[in-house]
């Protein structure tokens, strides 16, 4: 089994000038690190909120970089300047509507101002790009919600294997789904 690479895409204009501290990024750093059991390794960056750069670096990360999962954090709101779901909508080619909904619902039972999310989902190629809300416990409440569905469906489109500690975040796998083999058995 090889090492799952994440990327990890902090969309922000004053994170990306160094005016203010980045903590959307570390924290999604920390939620994986404290979550995953197998083998990772983040690709990380930081971008303003422009959706040319933010189509560039989503492409770097799944084309290039080989992620098998990308999360973003930041532009996600109703401001004139969030942009990270249309960019994310135009490097994807398929949608998959219901993360966006679960993050949501599970938002709202924290904050009522979640409706005015406009999180997404989709997928490129063999890489799944989930966008996050900006706030470190919104970034938990919302990868606490999806992540169970992420591993399986990273293996339908036949991206890097991830394990999860199940007293952490249970990841949900069918019965007949099946680990890759280890090399050299």
């Amino acid at each position: 089994m090889g090492i799952a690479r994440i990327g990890i895409l902090t969309v922000s204009d004053r994170a990306s000038r160094g005016e203010y501290e980045d903590k959307g990024g570390p924290a999604m750093r920390a939620w994986f690190e404290r979550v995953l059991t197998s083998p990772w390794q983040a690709v990380a960056l930081v971008i303003p909120d422009e959706q040319p750069l933010i189509e560039a670096a989503l492409i770097e990360l799944s084309d290039l970089e080989g992620c098998s999962l990308i999360v973003t954090t930041g532009g996600t709101g109703p401001a004139l300047r969030d942009v990270t779901p249309e960019a994310t909508m135009a490097v994807c080619s398929k949608m998959m509507p219901g993360f966006g909904e679960l993050m949501r619902t599970a938002s709202l039972k924290f904050v009522p101002t979640a409706i005015l999310s406009r999180q997404c989902a989709g997928i490129r190629g063999r890489t799944l790009i989930v966008n996050l809300p900006g706030k470190p416990s919104a970034i938990d409440d919302c990868l606490n919600a999806v992540f169970p569905a992420i591993p399986y469906c990273i293996d339908l489109i036949e991206g890097a294997y991830l394990e999860s500690d199940p007293a952490q975040c249970k990841a949900f796998r069918p019965a007949h789904a099946k680990p890759p083999a280890q090399s050299g058995t």
